[in-house]
């Protein structure tokens, strides 16, 4: 890799909110007033720094263009741009079209089984995990979590116990339980850890505590490895006992700037652990225990994330209102306001001046999150009666559909304020899609800015790529060829067994040293 730092005379990501304000401002100005949440997000006086990469790969950039390097969108000419529209034209209101959801869950696919991998990451890959399995065969493991449907770590679950199974590592998985008081409390701790303000006290601390004494009281811990997934159960280390079973607490979320009360409750729980795994470096803590790095992961076989035919993928847009013969910006995510839905409108709508595109927000509930309603209203607020802004509450058995419509998207956004890691961003680059991220928490690891995708700090800057992004459609396949590579380099489900194959062998002991070379 290249380390000298690139000649090309590009701005730094947060350069491109002036340029957006001043052609916005051009035009007319912005009706919209920026929410709390979009002002949380402005950031741009401390730009990302851009990766060094070697100068054969780097996708050309908006500045790195003929018209002089100065960060100005350029206007290219409609034959150039394969028929988009830069200039929207004025169009007749209309309604917003009701889409089909489906109510009935469909019957579950079969689980994965590790041959089903071997023409995505060859035979070799697979090989590898029956070996690294066949010193822990017999073994027992117990994986815990707060939910079965919603959100990432349950669908990383719903993949990872069958390869394990099948592996021969008996692999056991359970899901806490609690009030709707219980999971207000978790959800509070949970923007907390990630930089948000919150009133501790002592009833809070109480319940979270009476619950997880309910769930330790009602589980039975007998296995080899015990890994307690996130804070909501973090409770459960009380079940200890020194003479059998390792302890691993796998955090998913951002921990680099928590609330120093609620890190100060947790704390002493995550010490009693025998290690603790982070999805990226930044997330990790000063903590007395060893601290491993594992990054989440997508399986390509899922539902969500598998090939599709055409024309089921037309199909799912036309239940759903989409026109394919425009431009689809898409953000899929659960209605929370750390994935800044109302900043991915207003960002919208900034384009929309420019380019007649249509936004697609879709997402769902997970069980312990009940604020998803509210920001699900504040949503449909800020999107008024705009046709052309699709909002999709979808129940937990949609994993085709969106698949098929992060597969009919031009551009795909994940505008998060805050992230663990956010695997709707490895999910958009594995399908070869140009994707805009926010700069925060785990994104930047999968999105190598102008290499892998771009990195935004801002509704103005979201824009601004978008734009770009929407008017250029060669440096968009570009970065979207460049993603895929890299998700299957680094955060594919073969990957994630094998770091915890090597994990348990290190926890149980059963690793063997390298054999020193004779000489």
């Amino acid at each position: 890799m290249d380390q000298k730092k690139s000649q090309h005379n590009t701005p730094a990501v947060g350069d491109e909110t002036a340029e957006l304000t001043s052609l916005a401002a051009s035009d007319k100005k912005i009706d919209e007033k920026p929410t709390a949440t979009a002002t949380l997000d402005r950031k741009d006086k401390n730009p990302v720094s851009e990766p060094s990469v070697k100068d054969k790969n780097r996708v050309p950039h908006p500045s790195a263009s003929s018209e002089g390097g100065n960060g100005r969108v350029p206007q290219p000419s409609a034959s150039a741009e394969a028929g988009i529209t830069t200039t929207a034209p004025p169009q007749e209101r209309r309604q917003r079209p009701r889409p089909k959801i489906s109510e009935i869950p469909p019957a579950p696919p079969p689980p994965p089984k590790l041959d089903d991998y071997n023409s995505i990451v060859g035979q070799a890959e697979i090989d590898e995990l029956r070996f690294l399995a066949q010193r822990l065969r017999g073994k027992t493991v117990k994986m815990v979590n707060s939910t079965a449907v919603g959100g990432g770590v349950a669908e990383i679950l719903n993949r990872l116990i069958p390869l394990m199974n099948e592996l021969e590592v008996p692999t056991k998985w359970e899901v806490i339980t609690g009030g709707n008081d219980f999971f207000e409390v978790t959800k509070g701790f949970h923007n907390a850890l990630h930089g948000g303000e919150y009133n501790v006290t002592k009833d809070i601390l109480d319940i979270f505590m009476m619950y997880n004494e309910q769930n330790r009281q009602r589980m039975d811990f007998v296995e080899d490895i015990f890994v307690i997934h996130d804070p909501q159960p973090a409770g459960l280390i009380r079940s200890r006992n020194d003479k059998r079973g390792k302890w691993v607490w796998r955090c998913h979320i951002d921990l680099s700037n928590p609330h120093p009360d609620v890190w100060g409750f947790l704390r002493p729980m995550v010490e009693q652990y025998d290690a603790a795994i982070f999805s990226s470096p930044a997330f990790a803590r000063q903590l007395n225990i060893p601290q491993y790095l594992f990054y989440p992961c997508i399986d390509p076989l899922s539902e969500k994330n598998k090939e599709l035919d055409e024309s089921y993928v037309q199909k799912v847009c036309d239940d759903f209102g989409l026109d394919r013969t425009r431009p689809v910006i898409t953000q899929i995510s659960r209605f929370d306001r750390l994935k800044d839905p109302v900043g991915v409108i207003q960002a919208y709508k900034l384009v929309k001046k420019y380019v007649d595109c249509q936004l697609v927000l879709a997402g769902g509930g997970a069980t312990d999150d009940p604020e998803g309603a509210v920001v699900l209203a504040e949503v449909m607020n800020e999107a008024g009666d705009d046709p052309d802004i699709i909002i999709l509450n979808l129940p937990p058995w949609s994993a085709l559909e969106i698949n098929a419509l992060q597969r009919a998207s031009t551009v795909i956004v994940q505008k998060s304020l805050k992230e663990g890691f956010g695997l709707t961003v490895t999910e958009g680059l594995w399908k070869g899609k140009p994707v805009i991220g926010g700069a925060v928490g785990g994104i930047p690891t999968q999105i190598v800015h102008k290499l892998t995708g771009v990195l935004v700090h801002s509704v103005e800057g979201c824009a601004y790529q978008l734009r770009y992004l929407l008017t250029h459609p060669e440096f968009a396949d570009q970065l979207g060829r460049n993603g895929k590579e890299h998700v299957k380099e680094n955060f594919l489900m073969t990957t994630n067994v094998k770091r915890w194959l090597l994990l348990y062998q290190l926890m149980l002991g059963v690793t063997k040293p390298a054999k020193p070379e004779a000489k």
